[in-house]
């Protein structure tokens, strides 16, 4: 490999100072977006709608940085904006005809994602529409993913292991009577790479194996955590409720139908690699298109997953870089009030939550006295002990 090529291969990891701009600069539309889909989650407002509020909004953004940069820079949707209610797991975001509308206390799951060069960001919040304080099972669910999103904050960090993360959910999912959803993985990220190679298991069993491996620093992660008061074996109902779905650049195949080809060359041209959702296509011809697409694996679904009803869900995912001066956790917004039916007593998940998420200081020496905000940088580094934060990026 030539010095310039190997110029290149370092300047796509986070070494590169333009490259973490760019995760950041993706990381702060994403958090808006997220913010203004939340600020509008009420009842009677329509499930499609909160889902283009959010896309509009990533797109608009997006449009406006690196707008006068030397070479075209993609930028945009990285994962569509989706809005899942109640026991609905993920990924629904519905078509334009969809006529679903948000009710009074809802339990709403949010899952958006921007990309700025490739340089992926995602996001996923819970957010109950009721005033006042989340209480009961509703809080208990919500506080697991919270905790165990904390937790993982602090154990993906290198040197460690994935099995690690995975054994460290189980425990404070159950601290709350409460299950892990299965086949949920948390994904390694690279540029134009939603799902890279390292994944971390929330459920560990045999039907799922992921090689081992263990975090490095300058590793980009996306952390997906969700949580439910039932079973935590998600199902799908209904094929025809899938609307996300990703081009698998490694397949192909001469399609036969007519509307699948112009679908297909659609898909092509504007969502070559992201995750895209039906509705941005030609309605009436996505239907009969996608069909074939999938069905020779032109195109992975993302399908639209259910608890049992009556169960509650909550889902929160974050994007975490791991720079050499410790995690950074670039995106996710504030909880509610959360009043969960009991606190954590397992001093094992006490101690995961005090473990700080800066790398500590090389060298040694005296402390210098009287420096403004030098205690304020030292419980930085240190970080909290006890009930986890919640992170307001707004």
């Amino acid at each position: 490999m030539s010095d310039e090529e190997n110029k290149e291969e370092k300047e796509l990891d986070l070494t590169s100072a333009d490259v973490v701009t760019k995760y950041k600069n993706a990381a702060e539309i994403a958090n808006k977006a997220l913010q203004s889909v939340v600020a509008e989650c009420k009842a009677g407002v329509k499930v499609v709608d909160l889902c283009e509020k959010g896309d509009s909004l990533i797109r608009d953004l997006t449009a406006n940085v690196f707008k006068h940069s030397k070479k075209k820079i993609e930028k945009g949707v990285a994962f569509p904006t989706c809005v899942s209610l109640n026991n609905t797991v993920c990924h629904f975001s519905p078509l334009a005809s969809d006529e679903s509308v948000v009710s009074a206390g809802d339990i709403v799951k949010i899952d958006l994602g921007c990309h700025i060069d490739g340089f992926v960001t995602v996001v996923a919040h819970t957010h109950v529409v009721q005033e006042g304080p989340v209480t009961g099972r509703a809080a208990d669910v919500l506080a697991a993913a919270n905790t165990a999103a904390e937790v993982a904050l602090r154990l993906v960090r290198p040197g460690r292991k994935n099995k690690d993360v995975t054994e460290a959910l189980q425990k404070v999912a159950a601290a709350y009577d409460c299950k892990i959803a299965e086949g949920v993985l948390s994904h390694q990220m690279k540029q134009f790479v939603i799902d890279a190679n390292k994944v971390i298991l929330s459920v560990s069993n045999p039907e799922t194996r992921v090689d081992d491996a263990e975090f490095e620093e300058n590793e980009v992660y996306a952390i997906d955590i969700v949580t439910s008061t039932g079973e935590g074996k998600p199902r799908l109902l209904d094929e025809k409720q899938t609307t996300v779905y990703k081009r698998a650049v490694d397949k192909s195949y001469h399609l036969k139908m007519k509307a699948s080809r112009f679908i297909f060359s659609e898909i092509n041209t504007k969502f070559p690699i992201m995750p895209f959702t039906a509705r941005a296509l030609e309605e009436k011809r996505a239907r009969l298109g996608l069909v074939e697409c999938v069905n020779h694996e032109l195109l992975q679904p993302y399908p639209v997953l259910h608890e049992k009803p009556g169960d509650l869900v909550a889902h929160i995912k974050f994007t975490v870089l791991l720079m050499p001066n410790g995690s950074d956790r670039i995106t996710g917004h504030a909880l509610q009030e959360l009043q969960p039916t009991k606190p954590v007593e397992d001093p094992e998940i006490k101690g995961w939550l005090a473990l700080g998420t800066k790398a500590k200081k090389k060298g040694g020496g005296k402390k210098k006295k009287g420096k403004k905000g030098e205690g304020a940088e030292e419980a930085a580094d240190g970080e909290t002990a006890g009930e986890p934060e919640t992170m307001d990026t707004s």
